[in-house]
């Protein structure tokens, strides 16, 4: 029994150290720039919307909670305690994104192409908003990182990734995945 707790310890104590090299790894990539970073929003409880969602209705939406709002300020407070160079912040049209936003990075814009297409009422977009992220990447030319706050569909659609709530995934240009981290709720 003994060695089995030693052995524990000594896997969580590899692992930690594992982890916090590949953070130190990825956070030394995003120093040298020119990387997308896409966040999925931070934490709203529920799935989807309510069926009288009103994009310019931010009461009709699924919103951040205080434990989502927590979120937004961890994942600002993790791009200012590493000095991560930003190009420009851009947000879904959804509240809960252009919330995350706010809260993280103050200044941002937001970009149709970010919205969700999860439900049917949006769908159809999907093929033009990819095709438009795509054309606005391919003209992404900086030393700086792209931020784009959006949503679990958009994310799993461009990078083949299936992101929790608040989570950071880096890519390049290409859109392979350079690392990804997570930020706590």
């Amino acid at each position: 029994m003994k060695f089995l707790r030693f052995f524990i310890i000594i896997f969580i104590s590899l692992t930690s150290s594992i982890k916090a090299d590949l953070n130190k790894n990825l956070i030394n990539q995003l120093e040298d720039g020119g990387k997308l970073i896409f966040i999925r929003h931070a934490y709203a409880p529920g799935n989807g919307d309510p069926n009288n969602f009103n994009l310019n209705d931010c009461s009709t939406q699924r919103n951040l909670n205080s434990i989502g709002q927590k979120q937004a300020r961890d994942i600002g407070e993790f791009f200012n305690e590493n000095k991560i160079k930003i190009y420009k912040v851009l947000s879904s049209e959804w509240c809960r994104c252009k919330e995350t936003a706010d809260i993280a990075f103050k200044d941002f814009s937001t970009n149709s192409f970010l919205n969700s297409f999860y439900s049917n009422k949006y769908k159809k977009n999907k093929v033009k908003q990819i095709k438009a992220l795509n054309n606005y990447v391919k003209e992404f030319k900086s030393k700086k990182n792209l931020v784009f706050v959006t949503h679990y569909v958009l994310i799993s659609e461009v990078l083949s990734y299936g992101p929790a709530s608040g989570e950071i995934v880096i890519s390049d240009k290409n859109f392979n995945i350079i690392g990804t981290i997570e930020i706590d709720y």
